[in-house]
């Protein structure tokens, strides 16, 4: 490649000078490009000259018009540069490792050449340490440089291949790597598929090593909860082989979308992630916990178990204020006990906790439905939950006619949601979420007597403590459905 310089023309070595300034002499160089090239700072005028001219040409081709075009030519279009990237990571590659031989201070502060391409470079460090890798391998895969140069494989490949090279050479137990074995499966298969090739070829040449390596990912597991705004939670950690598959083979049956769900996958494991919780829970087959087995606990006002406007929120522990929505969900299937406090937040009286439905109730209602009945779930009747179509704190009745075996993601949609679950002769029905501005206000009419609570004749309770003092309001705690026996007492 040309490329033009400018140089100052000097006198003759052992001839005289005239002092007079010089004209400038233009050259014009052919040269080849490689690694050895490079000098740091002082690199060489073609050097940069070649990296000008491939800046000229990516510069134009970014400016390029730019139409619709047919699916047949953008597949062709996007195969040949992606072949040009991986050709340009190769060159990227080679640089890092002449990079990676020279002395520390061109390492300007950094404690090591990958450290200077992560920051440098502004790229990740996975991507940082495959460029040094694949440049210091470069002997050791001559057919597999070809190959990547020719298109038979991306640098997706090259870097599984130079590093797992790096770990047989390294190896104290394995023979020489080589390379034609791994290279024809690269040709074949797939980035993710060669890469389990690649660790069949580590296992088969040091099986001690690569035993070592799997109890380092168990020492190096972690899991962070850390508190956010609002009482959510953000969670960051890591799992080993196994670890990741026991996790994944719990969620992603939970997590397969169902009829119109629009939910993106990641929500889809997050959810299914907390439903595998909810589900230990209501099964009991947790370790108790001074006497007690866990459990969620809310404390609510009987006036956010209404939902009257102007009620607190309720408070849920290890999570803070909870909407009264979320109050009478978590209340559908619970312990609950009425907690009397004076007027200055003194406890005066606990009362024993029932259970909401009643054990036999609620086997008489997973024996009905037999699982969820929200139109097109599949969840089983274990992992079900009970809802009153009328919820009891607002005067429902707590028997098969008002209730229905709900999943804990449709019970979200009922309550949370918005949504709509109605009993019909032919089966049930859900309806879409009214808009928050056109549903009714939650304070009761002008002369319409409070819904009945406690002292109902139908209520789940029918030896409840008697009503408080006037003034006085009586928290309401909630629990799973299964979390406590019926005659547990509730902690609050």
């Amino acid at each position: 490649m040309a490329s033009r310089t400018s140089l100052r023309q000097s006198g003759p070595a052992n001839g005289p000078t005239t002092g007079r300034p010089l004209r400038p002499l233009v050259v014009h160089t052919s040269v080849r490009y490689n690694t050895d090239m490079y000098h740091g700072e002082g690199e060489t005028t073609a050097w940069a000259g070649d990296i000008t001219a491939l800046e000229s040409a990516v510069t134009l081709f970014r400016v390029r018009p730019r139409g619709a075009r047919p699916a047949a030519q953008l597949r062709g279009r996007m195969l040949r540069l992606r072949h040009l990237i991986d050709v340009l990571e190769l060159e990227f590659a080679r640089d890092a490792a002449s990079m990676a031989g020279c002395d520390e201070l061109e390492w300007q502060g950094h404690i090591s050449p990958i450290q200077w391409v992560k920051h440098e470079c502004r790229t990740t460090t996975t991507a940082a340490i495959d460029a040094c890798e694949v440049g210091a391998q470069a002997a050791r895969l001559p057919e597999s440089f070809h190959a990547l140069a020719d298109g038979a494989i991306g640098f997706g490949h090259l870097a599984l291949l130079a590093r797992t090279a790096e770990a047989i050479t390294s190896s104290e137990t394995s023979s020489d790597f080589e390379e034609a074995p791994l290279l024809a499966k690269a040709r074949q298969h797939s980035v993710g598929k060669f890469r389990h090739d690649c660790e069949h070829a580590r296992h088969a040449a040091d099986q001690r090593r690569f035993l070592t390596e799997q109890i380092d990912q168990v020492e190096a597991r972690t899991l962070e909860l850390k508190p956010a705004a609002g009482g959510a939670l953000f969670l960051r950690g890591f799992l080993d082989c196994e670890g990741g598959a026991t996790l994944r083979t719990a969620l992603e049956p939970l997590a397969r979308a169902g009829q119109e769900d629009f939910r993106h996958r990641d929500r889809r494991l997050a959810d299914a992630l907390v439903e595998l919780a909810g589900h230990a829970l209501d099964s009991a087959a947790l370790p108790q916990s001074t006497g007690q087995r866990p459990h969620l606990q809310v404390t609510a006002s009987l006036d956010t178990l209404r939902g009257l406007d102007g009620s607190p929120a309720g408070e849920l522990e290890w999570g803070g204020p909870i909407a009264a929505e979320t109050v009478r969900r978590l209340g559908c299937d619970a312990a609950v006990a009425r907690v009397l406090f004076d007027t200055e937040s003194a406890i005066l009286d606990v009362g024993r906790a029932r259970r909401v439905p009643a054990p036999a109730t609620r086997r008489a209602l997973r024996a009905r439905d037999r699982g969820c009945v929200w139109p097109g779930c599949e969840r089983p009747a274990s992992w079900t939950q009970a809802h009153h179509l009328r919820h009891w704190a607002q005067g429902g009745p707590t028997d098969l006619d008002n209730l229905v075996a709900i999943c804990r993601g449709h019970h979200w949609k009922v309550h949370e949601g918005g949504w709509r679950l109605i009993r019909t002769d032919e089966g049930m029905v859900v309806l879409p979420p009214v808009p928050l501005e056109l549903r009714p206000p939650a304070t009761p009419a002008v002369g319409e007597p409070p819904p009945v609570l406690i002292d109902a004749p139908r209520n789940w309770a029918p030896d409840a403590p008697p009503s408080p003092p006037p003034g006085v309001q009586p928290p309401v705690a909630s629990t799973p459905a299964q979390a406590r026996g019926p005659d547990e007492p509730l902690t609050v």
